[in-house]
């Protein structure tokens, strides 16, 4: 049964870090990676799409730890476990869906979301990205880990799969629910593009998971 994505992640709370290091391959790596694409200078502003319980944020506040982040994020456990954690660093925590919330314009250094953004089509993230890069100063610049297919046929099965499943269970409307529909790295490189960015490069990968730089 599909969950709403606000419910899913609420009641995965307990347990939630250790299966995000152990269940999901390579993400001892790709978490201490993203980290180190963030900003190192003192005191910069970052933007976390779907924060969850900051598990890129660990490695990140070892690095700069006078950087002020506010994070987004649809469950209210995760923000609370993640406030728990840097209970001393500066850090302001939305509860809420990122496509709702305000950004503001030129207010962040950088942006970054891990393992998040791959619950929705192209034409839903293009919006976002606009937004997000309005939100971003002159020289900011968005990093995006996450996982992608690696086929148009990949994409295409994921989405009529889900299209299927709401039929199944009668569900309608535009309300987000808990399933993956990961995009191509070339149909996530268009949306960043149509949505305004001058760049984006492929930083690393390991298998289907990559690591984008996306440059205002």
């Amino acid at each position: 049964m599909l969950e709403k994505m606000s419910d899913f992640f609420e009641n995965r709370l307990d347990g939630y870090d250790m299966h995000m290091l152990t269940n999901i391959e390579s993400a001892n790596e790709f978490y201490p990676f993203t980290a180190k694409c963030l900003p190192p200078q003192e005191n910069c502003r970052i933007l976390d799409l779907g924060c969850g319980t900051g598990l890129e944020l660990e490695e990140y506040y070892s690095l700069n730890p006078s950087a002020r982040v506010t994070g987004i994020d649809l469950s209210q456990g995760m923000l609370s476990a993640l406030k728990n954690k840097f209970a001393d660093k500066n850090i302001t925590l939305i509860l809420g869906s990122y496509f709702d919330t305000p950004f503001g314009e030129s207010a962040f250094d950088a942006a970054v979301s891990v393992e998040s953004l791959h619950h929705f089509t192209k034409e839903e993230k293009v919006p976002l990205y606009a937004k997000l890069h309005k939100s971003l100063k002159g020289n900011g610049y968005f990093i995006l880990t996450d996982y992608f297919s690696l086929s148009d046929e990949e994409e295409f099965m994921h989405h009529q799969n889900l299209i299927a499943i709401k039929a199944e269970q009668g569900i309608k409307g535009n309300e987000f629910y808990h399933y993956d529909t990961p995009l191509t790295v070339k149909h996530e490189t268009e949306a960043l593009f149509t949505a305004g960015f001058s760049s984006v490069e492929v930083l690393n990968n390991w298998g289907a998971t990559y690591t984008l730089k996306a440059i205002k």
